[in-house]
């Protein structure tokens, strides 16, 4: 019996360099495969000159105009700066000290929890002058505040239940807060510097109220009860020590209100023999937050835009499933994780460089709009694209778009259907944000802080501060969410369904 040897044959070994043989080559493969079928680059060229042209439409759509007259702080934000004062000079240093006794609205109808009582240390009478002052209120305790947007908690004691005792100390450049209970035992809240101080401030004690608006939204519509804007103060135990020109105190509103217009009773100050004061005044110190949101409202065409990087990103992998080529895909590279991910990395690529651009000039062709509609300086400042919020907002928003298409990559593996990927998509990131218009507050805000739609917050160019009561109202462009979390929630959703798809290829056959 004749025996036949045995021909080893050897094993293939790729004529490439090392990385274009493995995840380099994938990714090689996979960018020109996108450009290959015509129709993947025609969707995203469309979809990028669409978010351009609505960014351009919906800024022409918009203007402002008339209005009362803008306050500008020490940092060039828009504030409120209107309240009850009574005050005298100090020259150099000194120190003011009262206590609290009681916070009443004048009306009846309640305190709003941000109505203020305290002292202050202003620069001069001209609103938006820098200061400091400490003060009690009746929903968030005693606060130490200073050029409007700056706040810090004090003892968390309730106004109603207990007198409180302040006191706020000049030196030099420095102003410090303290607060007590009983006049003797004080907590030092801060010392803090506002800029510079003239040798002479206006130094005394104010009442300011904030008109509280609650605005209750269900299916039937929107309705919106105000709460008074004028409240008295009761003071005692006033002491001032330091230097001044003034004689007595006087009593000033700060801002008062136009004649004959809305809240334009004018505040009054009474003392009593024994030295008890009373304020009554209204208006606030902190910053507007009334203004439209400029930057969100030069991104409109993000929203479009998304449906063009969903289709893009669902196309990508659901074709080759439709067709029947991920066998022939799968069998030139046995690792489906690799062509997962070089798929991924493809499409977020590819849409993060198409989308940067699409969102930069949609953003400075509407800026430019929405200044000729009366957006001007001071009340809408001219941000640059390198300047916050607006270049957050504009790579933030490439960054939505590139999540997007990368997240129905991921639904397309596991569902493997055109259709079902798409609606699944819009489902989850569009839908949301649609209802979130017409579905009651409390619904709204859950939805967008669950669902992917959370990442539109990364659009806000408004700063929420939380001194200052606020309806947030998503037609407004106001999220529940700071703009990263709201971004971090689609990126959860994102990396969770990668993971899914993960596993769906590696269970699955092609």
């Amino acid at each position: 019996m004749t025996t036949t040897p045995t021909r080893t044959v050897p094993p293939y070994r790729s004529a490439l360099h090392p990385a274009r043989a493995g995840f380099g080559g994938l990714l090689r493969a996979e960018w020109t495969k996108f450009w290959t079928v015509r129709a993947w680059p025609l969707v995203l060229a469309i979809g990028a000159v669409v978010t351009v042209v609505i960014c351009e439409l919906g800024a022409s759509g918009s203007s402002v105009g008339g209005g009362p007259a803008i306050v500008v702080g020490p940092g060039g934000e828009v504030v409120n700066d209107s309240f009850r004062f009574s005050h005298r000079t100090l020259t150099g240093d000194g120190t003011v000290t009262v206590r609290v006794t009681g916070l009443r609205d004048r009306s009846g109808k309640g305190l709003g929890p941000w109505t203020k009582a305290g002292i202050i240390v202003k620069a001069s009478l001209k609103q938006g002058s820098p200061y400091a002052a400490v003060m009690a209120t009746p929903g968030h305790g005693v606060r130490m505040q200073w050029n409007f947007t700056h706040d810090k908690a004090g003892p968390g004691s309730d106004l109603a239940k207990a007198p409180q005792w302040l006191r706020l100390k000049r030196l030099g450049a420095k102003l410090t807060g303290y607060a007590s209970v009983d006049g003797q035992k004080w907590t030092r809240l801060g010392e803090v510097g506002v800029g510079r101080l003239p040798g002479t401030v206006q130094v005394g004690l104010f009442v300011a109220a904030p008109v509280h608006e609650i605005v209750h939204r269900s299916f039937g519509g929107t309705s919106e009860v105000a709460g008074s804007g004028q409240a008295t103060g009761t003071f005692d135990h006033l002491a001032f020590q330091g230097r001044s020109t003034d004689n007595a105190w006087t009593a000033t509103d700060v801002g008062a209100p136009a004649p004959g217009g809305p809240n334009s009773q004018p505040g009054t100050t009474t003392v009593s023999p024994t030295g008890t004061y009373n304020l009554t005044g209204q208006g606030d110190i902190a910053p507007d937050e009334n203004s439209p949101d400029m930057v969100q409202m030069s991104f409109q065409g993000v929203f479009v835009g998304l449906l063009f990087m969903t289709a893009l990103g669902t196309l990508f992998v659901t074709t080759e499933y439709k067709r029947g080529l991920i066998r022939t895909t799968f069998t030139a590279t046995p690792s489906r994780l690799k062509v997962l991910a070089a798929k991924a990395t493809v499409i977020a690529l590819i849409t993060f460089t198409t989308g940067l651009p699409a969102t930069a000039i949609g953003f400075t062709l509407a800026k430019k709009t929405l200044r000729s509609n009366g957006f001007k300086p001071p009340e809408f400042p001219d941000l640059s694209l390198l300047e916050n919020p607006a270049s957050r907002a504009v790579v933030g928003s490439a960054l939505l778009l590139t999540l997007v298409a990368v997240l129905a990559l991921a639904v397309g593996v596991v569902l493997r259907s055109s259709a079902g990927t798409i609606a699944t998509v819009v489902v989850l990131v569009i839908l949301p944000q649609i209802l979130s218009f017409a579905l009651p507050l409390p619904a709204a805000q859950w939805l967008l802080r669950v669902t992917p739609a959370a990442a539109f917050a990364i659009q806000q160019g408004v700063t929420y501060y939380p001194q200052v009561q606020h309806n947030c109202l998503p037609e407004s462009g106001c999220y529940p969410l700071t703009p990263y979390h709201g971004l971090a929630v689609l990126v959860a959703y994102t990396a969770a369904a990668l993971l899914l798809a993960t596993w769906t290829v590696r269970r699955r056959d092609a």
